[in-house]
């Protein structure tokens, strides 16, 4: 049987929040670089919450957030500032995963948790008040 788009948008937003706590599990046991993509991940699936209330995905990561861009941001639903938020995400965790050499500092980590609680807690405001709207 298959869900509604709001149960699809709700168990995202729960795996955002779990990524979300494994990054701090990472954090906390001096995995940074684990901690950045958890923290990135979990942006990433609360972004995807947001889309499946349009029907709409991506197997890009770029995809995703072009459509989050041109559809909440540039239409004013969202502040810019959260695009900047999940920007400056995507670029570290790309730092993080590709490049050999980078060293991720414990400040990294904890910046980066940081912006993606921020995002986080944009993306379930807006769920939850479209939530309440549907009652």
């Amino acid at each position: 049987m298959e869900g509604s788009v709001m149960d699809l948008s709700k168990y995202r937003l729960a795996r955002a929040k779990e990524d979300l706590e494994t990054a701090e599990v990472n954090l906390a046991n001096g995995k940074y670089r684990a901690s950045i993509n958890r923290s990135y991940y979990a942006v990433f699936h609360a972004l995807r919450a947001i889309a499946a209330l349009d029907r709409f995905d991506s197997g890009k990561h770029s995809g995703i957030i072009a459509f989050f861009n041109q559809h909440y941001v540039k239409t004013g639903v969202f502040d810019k500032t959260i695009s900047k938020l999940i920007d400056s995400c995507y670029r570290l965790r790309e730092k993080a995963d590709y490049d050999d050499f980078f060293l991720a500092a414990k400040e990294d980590a904890v910046q980066q948790l940081e912006k993606a609680k921020q995002v986080i807690h944009a993306v379930e405001q807006y769920t939850d008040s479209i939530n309440k709207s549907e009652k």
